[in-house]
């Protein structure tokens, strides 16, 4: 989900802890992001910037993803598959769309994902992520 406009593309949550954890990190930071300056109260912690002759670090340098974009597949497909694999695991499978949709809930995914989920046809039967993504309709590898 985007941070600007609410739509599918990104989203704010990991694929590497649970809710809970992600919750719990986050207000680890909500000083820091409430006062605008850091909170840490031993200088050597903080995070030193660019130096000057540096460019500044980009999460999205270009736009481009590290690694490329494999063969067959858009940018956006590539960030529409990762999107919908964070917020399904491997225990969701194989699966209807209907279920799909409650499993994406049951994990806190934004709306966004799920209304892109209940776009999946009835009575289909997922097996991974990749049978999701070409049921919706996405370009996959060659």
């Amino acid at each position: 989900m985007s941070e600007t406009d609410g739509t599918f593309a990104a989203s704010s949550r990991s694929t590497t802890h649970s809710p809970r954890v992600d919750e719990q990190l986050e207000h680890e930071v909500q000083g820091m992001l409430k006062g605008g300056r850091a909170t840490r109260a031993e200088e050597w912690r903080e995070v030193e910037p660019s130096g000057e002759d540096q460019p500044d670090i980009d999460a999205n340098p270009g736009g481009t993803l590290t690694g490329g974009v494999p063969v067959g597949m858009t940018p956006d497909a590539v960030v529409a598959r990762a999107e919908l694999a964070r917020w399904l695991d491997r225990a969701d499978f194989p699966s209807t769309g209907a279920d799909l949709v409650e499993a994406a809930r049951d994990h806190r995914a934004p709306d966004a994902v799920a209304d892109e989920l209940s776009r999946l046809p009835e009575g289909e039967t997922y097996e991974r992520i990749g049978d999701v993504v070409r049921a919706l309709g996405y370009p996959t590898e060659t």
